[in-house]
């Protein structure tokens, strides 16, 4: 399920970097050009679902699976900057995505992928909103920091 979707997080350093208002801007424009048919997969996936809530899960469960696989340690466990990285990664990118699609289940498949992820990952207790509310949140820089 959703072969390769690991990729969504290879430009995380550089797109978590010095993020302010404008660059915001450009890489979600940059991210969706480049994987936003991972997340049209995965509203059309809960769509064709038979049971929606069960599908969504599935969805986090996969997306959990792989970003464990790729940033463990030998230990079996992902730094906390790691973690953090990636909490952010996906309240500022992934979260967004799925919701611009605009499709009438994504917010299902967010609520999915946030529920798993704060079961499968340390310190994970996130929360997403929408992109125009990040967006409208920077002055130059988020809240004022980085």
């Amino acid at each position: 399920m959703f072969q390769g979707i690991i990729t969504i997080f290879d430009n995380k350093d550089k797109m978590l970097s010095h993020l302010k208002k404008k660059s915001y801007e450009a890489n979600m424009a940059e991210f969706q050009n480049m994987h936003g048919h991972y997340f049209e997969e995965m509203v059309q996936y809960v769509e064709d679902a038979e049971n929606k809530e069960d599908a969504a899960q599935e969805i986090g469960e996969c997306l959990a699976k792989e970003v464990g696989n790729a940033y463990k340690n030998k230990k079996g466990k992902i730094s906390p900057r790691v973690q953090s990285d990636l909490n952010f990664f996906m309240i500022y990118y992934v979260f967004p995505a799925i919701l611009l699609t605009e499709h009438t289940d994504a917010n299902m498949v967010a609520d999915g992928i946030c529920e798993v992820w704060k079961k499968s990952f340390e310190d994970s207790n996130i929360g997403y909103t929408d992109y125009d509310s990040l967006y409208n949140s920077f002055r130059e820089k988020i809240f004022g920091i980085f």
